[in-house]
C-alpha cells in the first residue's frame, strides 16, 4: 500500500513538473518570436570568378565561373559558383556548343594568402559520339595562392584535383585543372 501511495504521488509530482516545463516551453516561444531575427553579415560575404579560355588547333573554349561565398568563421568560408563554357571546334559548326553547370565549395586559409579547397560541381557537357548531353558530377580537392592586389581584391590561382574520376569527366586520373581569377572582399 504504502508502495502505491508513493507511486501515486511520484506521478501527481511528475506531472506537475512536465506541466511547468510545458509552460516555460511555451513562454520561451513567445520571447523568441517578439525577438529580432539575426541578419546576414554582409561584411562576411565576397564574390569574384574566373575566366577560362584554352586555343588549340582543333578546337576552343572560353568560359566564365562567377561565385558568390560567405565567410563561416576567419579562415573558413563555403559558397556557390556557376559555370559556363563555350566549345568552337573550328569549321565544324554543327559540333559547336555550351557546358553549363553549378558548383558549392569550401575553402579554408592555411595561412592569409594559402587556401585549401573542396568542391562539389556537376557540370551538362554536350557530346558528340554518340550526341547526346550528360549531367557530370566532379569533386575537387586542391588549394590555392591569394595575393593581393588592393585592400579588399585578391588576384587567386589555385590547383584542383576530380578526384571522382567519372567516366565522362574531361579530365584524365589525377590530371590538375589550374585556374587564375580575382575575388573581391576576401
Amino acid at each position: 500500500m504504502k508502495i502505491s501511495f508513493l507511486l501515486v504521488v511520484l506521478l501527481i509530482f511528475s506531472a506537475s513538473l512536465f506541466a511547468q516545463v510545458q509552460d516555460t516551453t511555451v513562454v520561451d516561444q513567445q520571447e523568441e518570436t517578439t525577438l529580432p531575427k539575426p541578419k546576414l553579415d554582409k561584411s562576411r560575404i565576397y564574390y569574384g570568378g574566373y575566366v577560362s579560355m584554352n586555343f588549340s588547333k582543333n578546337y576552343s573554349v572560353i568560359g566564365a565561373q562567377p561565385l558568390v561565398a560567405y565567410k563561416l568563421t576567419p579562415k573558413l568560408s563555403a559558397g556557390t559558383q556557376v559555370s559556363y563554357e563555350y566549345v568552337s571546334y573550328g569549321n565544324d559548326e554543327d559540333r559547336n556548343g555550351s557546358n553549363y553547370g553549378a558548383s558549392i565549395f569550401s575553402r579554408y586559409r592555411v595561412t592569409p594568402r594559402l587556401y585549401a579547397h573542396t568542391e562539389f560541381e556537376l557540370m551538362s557537357y554536350k557530346f558528340y559520339f554518340p550526341e547526346d548531353r550528360k549531367l557530370v558530377p566532379m569533386f575537387y580537392v586542391g588549394g590555392g595562392y591569394s595575393q593581393p592586389i588592393s585592400r579588399n581584391t585578391w588576384l587567386n590561382a589555385q590547383v584542383l584535383f576530380d578526384v571522382l574520376n567519372h567516366e565522362n569527366s574531361p579530365y584524365k586520373d589525377w590530371e590538375p585543372y589550374f585556374s587564375i581569377g580575382v575575388g573581391v572582399g576576401f
